[in-house]
């Protein structure tokens, strides 16, 4: 059974750090576009008190085990849903929990009367784009001087 719990800055720093700089490396390799901590942490407050429910750890047997940073955006004129980050701990991969993240992602947006969102992965992290492939999504191009894919997803 999953926990999604709201991100409180104070109680879960090490961990939003640790499981942020772990999406970086699993994604592109080193830690070189992470950026300033602090920073993050900063970008993390605002969008948390922005976006209540969205922006949530996940706890299993009193375990965090992994973040979501799900917000709302303006995409060519209309409103939808952005995953900043989906992020599972190596042990909690590959064995269907993505699919609970996906689910309670896809809640979260249905409830903000959202149809569509859209996510940003490296091309270089082949397990995620095989997952997001599974739930359905679509390429749309790369981005960023080509060093993501934006994908899209309808609810």
């Amino acid at each position: 059974m999953l926990n999604f719990k709201p991100i409180n800055i104070t109680k879960h720093r090490k961990e939003v750090i640790k499981f942020r700089k772990d999406s970086f490396l699993v994604s592109f390799g080193d830690l070189t576009n992470f950026g300033d901590e602090n920073v993050y942490l900063n970008w993390l407050e605002n969008k948390v008190n922005e976006f209540p429910g969205g922006f949530v750890m996940i706890e299993k047997d009193a375990e965090f085990i992994g973040q979501l940073e799900l917000t709302v955006r303006e995409y060519e004129g209309r409103k939808i849903g952005y995953v900043n980050l989906y992020y599972l701990v190596p042990e909690s991969r590959g064995i269907g929990i993505g699919k609970e993240l996906h689910k309670y992602a896809s809640n979260y947006f249905a409830d903000q009367n959202l149809k569509e969102f859209h996510l940003r992965v490296s091309p270089s992290n082949p397990s995620a784009l095989r997952f997001y492939h599974k739930l359905g999504m679509e390429e749309m191009g790369l981005e960023l001087d080509e060093t993501v894919i934006r994908m899209r997803g309808f609810i």
